[in-house]
């Protein structure tokens, strides 16, 4: 078992998001990335980046035994007119969220040689993220069910082994792809909840996609930084690495919107709508 808190004071954040990562236990989890947080807003963690992680570094990552991890294909369609219909979706949801966790923790203790700032950032994605499998975990609690009670699959992690080795890309695919289309299509999600007249849900997710803004800028921020530092044209690198890695996630419709505010100029937009038309005919 791993020690949440309190953490020692000018401990390392690197050190501290890899004792978070590999926390199996979602309530200890979620009480080391509040506190974890908490210090380093504090002042009481360093942010140095003084840790050298290997390149082939694994990517284990500590997460309960259930629920089980299936493909994605093998995820049962259930509607939203019954409260276990709901709970499906709700949990569905919540294990992105749980990811979300550990891909913020992972980006802190993977990637060194970033300023502190990359490192306060995802500290505070992992602490709103957390937050936010809380009251998804709260919300299927009040309709009979918890977290592992329905299959999930492992996309998000899938792609956080793809771009273990670097920094560029992690920020490129993950929140600026994977993430982003939580943007997309988390509007689609709050008017299907209101046909059924699930507001207690609607007010989760209304918060989850007003946040979620902020993290995919972060991404947006962070991958601008490294192509600066690499020397790479930012506009052609996006492009290449959607079409090698994650062609299929581009899909319309686009929030075009909330990925302004997060950070997608309008050249970028206009090439996910061409790279969407393509993988459309």
């Amino acid at each position: 078992m791993l020690s949440c808190a309190p953490f020692v004071a000018g401990a390392n954040v690197r050190d501290v998001a890899r004792r978070c990562l590999l926390e199996a236990d979602p309530a200890r989890k979620l009480a080391a990335t509040r506190a974890a947080a908490q210090a380093l807003s504090d002042g009481m963690l360093q942010t140095g980046a003084d840790i050298v992680v290997p390149v082939d570094a694994d990517t284990n990552v500590g997460r309960p035994d259930r629920p089980a991890l299936v493909p994605p294909r093998a995820l049962p369609r259930r509607g939203l007119g019954t409260d276990e219909g709901r709970a499906a979706f709700v949990h569905a949801i919540a294990h992105i969220e749980f990811n979300a966790i550990n891909l913020a923790w992972d980006a802190v203790w993977r990637f060194g040689g970033m300023p502190d700032a990359f490192y306060a950032d995802w500290a505070r994605v992992a602490d709103d993220e957390a937050r936010h499998f809380a009251l998804l975990d709260a919300r299927l609690a009040e309709l009979g069910f918890a977290y592992g009670d329905f299959d999930a699959h492992d996309g998000l992690w899938d792609m956080a082994r793809k771009t273990a080795h670097s920094c560029l890309e992690r920020m490129a695919l993950v929140p600026r792809v994977l993430e982003a289309r939580g943007l997309d299509v988390t509007p689609a999600m709050i008017a299907r909840l209101r046909g059924v007249g699930d507001t207690r849900t609607i007010a989760i997710l209304d918060t989850i996609l007003r946040e979620e803004v902020a993290h995919v800028a972060a991404g947006s921020r962070w991958f601008r930084w490294c192509c600066a530092r690499d020397g790479v044209d930012p506009g052609h690198t996006f492009d290449t690495l959607i079409v090698r890695h994650a062609r299929a996630a581009v899909r319309k419709p686009f929030n075009l919107d909330a990925r302004a505010a997060a950070g997608f100029d309008s050249d970028e937009l206009a090439a996910l709508d061409r790279l969407a038309e393509a993988c459309d005919t």
